[in-house]
């Protein structure tokens, strides 16, 4: 902002709670969790999902866990009260799930919302009034306090007297101040204590108070003083849940949470992805995955996160953006080199270690969890581009292709790899990686190339062979033969012979190919030239010795291209 315009601005008052106990507590236990989505969520899409769309989200919703979920705003349309019946009348909410309806201190309003409700098992009646300064002065002309209260307690009347219209359900009543974080706390509580006076909650039979963060005004640890000062001063403590509802007007709405819960909360309302008006309500999967990275069992199963995301995408026609915690398509993605080397040696270290201690906790750079408890996999974690480093193209190789390349060869590998990714201009998949590989790493066969090759094992010389071999060289055929302890010696020999030799071999590993055919077999040579470069080539063969040889042979060829 320009500096003109930052001075039509106030700091928001903080809270007096010098005594305050949130920021020693811990989360230990999951709160109530009560999804919002075909309410909140719903009303806040450009094109609001069909009663078709809805069901299959309730399908959704109930799948993942959820026990308590808002059906939406029966009053307020014939789709949502038509949805709302035939949730009822086609008997598509399990036994151990609440469904949820909100309505506004109207009577005529109540009286529909309740004929929505007839013939469920349970529910849950969800009253609201706005109660800030800001809604009081602005939106009702002034309203005092003591009118604002009075619709509260109308309200709350109106809701008890239709329930007992109707005692074949079990009802129970949710109040929410809106905008309850730009309201004085003490309104805010004498308006709860009036409705509570109405309702007469007891520890068996008790009601919800909502105390929604309905535009994110504050900092997150204001937030939590605001709930930690309702929790200490409501009266009868045990006989209320306090329900947390945050939006991200900030950016802070998951913190605001996680700290309202250390404050006392008991409850979050929220959505899947946090879908919501402006810039959105509560993303739930985040929080309760936060609580699973800490190992919090929370009730909730996120383990096919794809699955629910395509459901979600596709009823809301919104995306998940890619940067989005847990669900994003890049949050498992390391471009960086640094990270990619990090995340290797992380995975591979733990695959060995849990062999003798399946119990250890997760641990690897970069990773907060495992991706593939909620549906992600391995696969998906390197990708490789001109930011890329030797050790994420080694472990694509590795992971992709079944290569287990040696440390020493990651850098000639991956150099080239991330050269030819910054020569696209783009990101390469694991099909183009393994493609370069084989192209110019493996099997090469210019300028030189093995047309014929045979052993011979000696029997006076126990360890020796005798190699044959029909080479060509430049384009010009010739057959060479030598001895060595091994069919790679044997062979160096042989050039050594014909004049060809102008390296020595330095190393040589072989493994067979993971994933591939069992009787491939994948070998990797390094050679120094007479100038003092170390030059690594690979080959692939069913036959160990022949992989060996070849790889040798592009080790050469690299040499002299």
């Amino acid at each position: 902002m320009k500096q003109s315009a930052i001075s039509k601005y106030r700091p928001f008052a903080p809270v007096a709670l010098a005594d305050r106990k949130w920021p020693e507590q811990s989360i230990t236990a999951p709160p109530i969790w009560c999804s919002v989505d075909l309410r909140d969520g719903n009303q806040a899409l450009p094109t609001p999902m069909s009663v078709e769309e809805k069901l299959e989200y309730f399908s959704l919703l109930v799948t993942v866990g959820f026990k308590q979920i808002e059906v939406g705003f029966p009053s307020a349309s014939d789709t949502e009260f038509h949805f709302v019946r035939r949730l009822i009348e086609e008997n598509r909410i399990p036994d151990d799930v609440t469904i949820q309806i909100l309505v506004q201190a109207r009577e005529h309003l109540i009286a529909k919302s309740y004929e929505s409700l007839i013939g469920a098992k349970k529910a849950i009646v969800h009253l609201y009034n706005p109660t800030s300064t800001l809604q009081r002065r602005v939106t009702f002309g002034n309203m005092s306090r003591e009118e604002t209260c009075a619709i509260a307690i109308q309200g709350a009347k109106w809701v008890k007297e239709y329930a007992e219209k109707y005692p074949q359900t079990d009802w129970t009543f949710e109040y929410s101040p809106e905008s309850f974080s730009d309201t004085e706390l003490d309104f805010a509580l004498e308006c709860c204590h009036a409705v509570m006076d109405v309702w007469q909650p007891t520890p068996a039979k008790k009601c919800i108070l909502n105390l929604p963060n309905t535009v994110e005004w504050c900092m997150p640890n204001v937030h939590a003083d605001q709930i930690e000062w309702m929790c200490r001063n409501i009266k009868n403590r045990d006989s209320v849940v306090i329900s947390l509802h945050t939006h991200n007007d900030r950016g802070t709405g998951v913190a605001a949470t996680e700290l309202g819960l250390l404050a006392g909360g008991d409850r979050v309302e929220g959505t899947l992805f946090g879908n919501g008006e402006r810039t959105g309500n509560l993303d739930i999967v985040t929080v309760a995955l936060n609580m699973n990275s800490h190992g919090i069992a929370t009730g909730l199963d996120f383990s096919d996160l794809a699955t629910i995301r395509n459901v979600y995408e596709r009823c809301c026609r919104l995306t998940v953006p890619e940067r989005q915690p847990y669900a994003g398509e890049l949050v498992f993605t390391a471009f960086s080199g640094s990270h990619q080397d990090a995340i290797k040696k992380g995975l591979d270290l733990r695959e060995k270690e849990i062999s003798t201690t399946p119990e250890l906790p997760w641990g690897v750079p970069y990773l907060t969890i495992d991706p593939r408890d909620i549906g992600r996999s391995y696969e998906a974690i390197i990708r490789i581009n001109s930011q890329s480093g030797k050790g994420g193209v080694a472990y694509v190789l590795d992971r992709e292709h079944g290569l287990d390349l040696p440390k020493t060869m990651h850098p000639q590998v991956g150099k080239f790899i991330y050269d030819l990714a910054d020569q696209q201009g783009r990101e390469l998949s694991v099909d183009e990686i393994g493609t370069a590989f084989q192209e110019n790493f493996c099997n090469l066969n210019s300028p030189l190339a093995v047309t014929d090759y045979e052993l011979e094992h000696h029997t006076a010389e126990r360890g020796q062979v005798l190699c044959r071999a029909s080479v060509v060289y430049n384009g010009v055929e010739e057959t060479i033969s030598g001895s060595g302890n091994g069919p790679i010696n044997a062979f160096v020999n042989a050039l050594d012979m014909s004049a060809m030799k102008n390296f020595t071999v330095t190393d040589y590993r072989s493994h067979a190919v993971r994933g591939g055919s069992d009787a491939n077999a994948a070998a990797y040579v390094q050679i120094q030239s007479s100038d003092g470069r170390t030059i690594w080539g690979a080959g692939i063969d069913s036959s160990i010795e022949m992989a060996g040889l070849k790889a040798l042979v592009s080790a050469y060829n690299i040499l002299h291209t």
